[in-house]
């Protein structure tokens, strides 16, 4: 079991290196941002089409295929089965579903004198087929507003996660702060602390893997000891678990007391008088490529991605 392996959470790739990475951090914050709020009021072939985006982007970002192929893997497999469950769920409507149109058998029992335009209209209705019940077989249904619900459902959860995940693998903890740091510079003028909010996004996302190593070695401290679990029962069981999480926690705190202890004794004794720049944020002639494909993108957005009634 490597946590660190399978479950690359927050982690930066630092080889190899793509044109993902070589993207301005700001540009690359614009486009998460884009991802996680175009979706809003959006209809359902909009989300569809994010989906397919994200996964384009990483076939053709360069990252290797042991580094993606898991977690997209176990990801599409939960927003799959998130698909079918919502779809089978019943959609709260609460009504005794019927036929939109007229039954046929009404238009054949009309009188004789119809004219040659109420017999058009009828069989426009006819080629125009609507039904509100997608699929049924016995307890089983499957209606258009469940479908709908359940693909809008697992839309938002592979595209709020995915585009996260993929953003922090291709950008390094420092460059994020560097370029929020950057893009909340208009926040100073209201007296912000803009460097403090940066200085603890940083401490946290290098926080990020120090918890998945401790949750690995407690787990892997448990495995080792062979423990019967069959013996202990469930309070056995609880109790046990119990104790890891508050192992768990002790070590966290001794991690954190560890790190700022650090920051003390480098001399940090405040944001104005203590600064390191570590990236040299410059937009490149990439990068306005990118900010143009993002207008390319919002326009699309606009003109096939508003909500159909």
């Amino acid at each position: 079991m490597d946590l660190l392996r399978s479950l690359p959470l927050g982690l930066y790739l630092e080889q190899p290196v793509t044109w993902l990475h070589r993207l301005d951090s700001r540009v690359k914050f614009v486009w998460l941002m884009s991802f996680l709020s175009t979706y809003i009021f959006a209809n359902t072939w909009w989300r569809v089409i994010l989906v397919c985006i994200l996964i384009f982007i990483t076939l053709v970002s360069g990252i290797p295929r042991r580094v993606w192929r898991q977690q997209m893997g176990y990801l599409l497999s939960i927003c799959f089965l998130v698909l079918i469950i919502a779809s089978l769920s019943p959609d709260g409507m609460g009504v005794d579903y019927q036929p939109r149109l007229p039954v046929e058998n009404q238009y054949l029992n009309q009188p004789s004198t119809q004219n040659n335009t109420e017999d058009s209209i009828v069989s426009r209705f006819k080629s125009q087929e609507y039904n509100y019940v997608l699929f049924a077989r016995g307890p089983v249904k499957v209606t258009r507003h469940s479908f709908d619900l359940a693909v809008r459902l697992s839309t938002i959860f592979f595209t709020v996660l995915y585009s996260t995940t993929l953003y922090l693998l291709t950008t390094a903890p420092e460059e994020i702060t560097a370029g929020i740091e950057s893009l909340m510079q208009p926040l100073r003028r209201f007296k912000v602390p803009v460097t403090e909010i940066a200085l603890t996004l940083t401490l946290s996302l290098r926080f990020i893997p120090l918890v998945l190593e401790e949750i690995q070695n407690l787990v892997r401290s448990v495995m080792t000891r062979a423990i019967n679990w069959k013996k202990l029962g469930i309070k056995g069981v609880v109790k046990v678990w119990m104790m890891v999480a508050e192992r768990l926690l002790k070590n966290l705190l001794l991690r954190a007391d560890q790190m700022a202890n650090g920051i003390v004794v480098r001399g940090f004794i405040g944001s104005d008088k203590h600064r390191v720049q570590w990236h040299n944020l410059r937009l490149k002639a990439f990068d306005w490529l990118a900010i143009a494909v993002l207008i390319f993108f919002w326009g699309m957005r606009f003109t096939i991605g508003n909500q159909v009634n």
